[in-house]
């Protein structure tokens, strides 16, 4: 029985944001331009933290890592749910099923680990400011998104791989616009525990291990602030987490909305706006937060249209 449904199964059809008809010309182009704009600005902050000279710090660093996190699991979802704005069934295979979910988790946690790693360097830059150098080295910025990166690929392969060497029953709609682990558990034949149990472990490990150095880092930031004498002094120092600060809260804030509400509250709507949150919305709002709340990036940003605007007029 298993193997039958195993060979029969080819694809699955994703039941997208929506089935209400005079909703979808009006979607397709408010997320069409939401993605739009996040991929520009991700990029545009992946290439603006590579080549000014003046932003390659660790923060800075970090941040180019943040853009290409966001930039992967907004990608990894965007497109094909769009196209389901444009098509009567929204049909996507077994495989690339199940390599949208690999790939959407390695960013998703991926993006977890850099937050934390941001703050650390927060924290590092304002607690000890004369060591900054020698701590924050080059080898020690690599290592901190190396680990992440290795961590999240194997937790992807590991539960991408659980899932789909599982039974599916002959029902391949997915009520969701990509596909996710839960959306996809409840169309499994098989006996889900295993899988369910180790995703929840990981889900938590990650969210909380995660979260607790944001919550320390953030926490002894606090306090040397408090500790800082002058106004002006306690106002620079904050001003250099800001940005970091409202990323985090509005991701965290998101995540902590989806999985730590109570079972009986849960509603495929609700799910699906959360989604909605954090897989476009959020990829789009930290470009901007950055560019709009730091100093620096506005100035190399000025300093590469000057540079352009020089050229073109020569």
């Amino acid at each position: 029985m298993e193997t039958r449904n195993l060979t029969v199964l080819r694809e699955f059809i994703l039941m997208g944001v929506t089935d209400r008809p005079e909703l979808q010309a009006p979607l397709f182009t408010l997320f069409l331009l939401i993605y739009v704009v996040s991929v520009v600005g991700n990029l545009g902050m992946i290439v603006l933290t590579m080549v000014d000279s003046r932003l390659q710090t660790p923060m800075y660093f970090f941040l180019r890592h943040l853009a290409f996190t966001d930039l992967g699991y907004s990608t990894t979802v965007g497109p094909k749910m769009l196209v389901n704005f444009v098509v009567d069934q929204n049909i996507i295979s077994y495989n690339f099923c199940a390599i949208q979910l690999a790939f959407f988790l390695v960013f998703i946690i991926s993006e977890l680990f850099i937050l934390s790693a941001m703050s650390y360097d927060r924290y590092v830059a304002i607690c000890k400011p004369l060591l900054y150098t020698i701590i924050m080295s080059q080898s020690v910025c690599h290592m901190l998104v190396a680990i992440p990166y290795l961590y999240c690929t194997f937790v992807s392969l590991l539960v991408t791989i659980k899932i789909f060497t599982l039974s599916f029953c002959g029902y391949n709609v997915i009520s969701h616009f990509y596909c996710d682990s839960l959306p996809l558990l409840s169309l499994l034949c098989s006996d889900t525990q295993e899988i369910e149990l180790i995703i929840l472990i990981l889900a938590a490990f990650d969210l909380i291990s995660s979260l607790l150095i944001v919550l320390v880092s953030y926490l002894l930031i606090l306090v040397a602030i408090l500790r800082i004498q002058s106004a002006e002094g306690r106002r620079k120092a904050f001003s250099t987490c800001g940005s970091h600060l409202t990323v985090v809260i509005v991701f965290y804030g998101t995540l902590i909305f989806m999985y730590v509400q109570p079972k009986s509250t849960h509603s495929v709507d609700t799910e699906k706006v959360a989604s909605l949150f954090y897989t476009l919305i959020i990829p789009m709002l930290n470009p901007l937060i950055y560019s709009l709340r730091n100093k620096d990036v506005k100035n190399a940003l000025q300093r590469i249209w000057n540079r352009l605007h020089s050229f073109i007029g020569f």
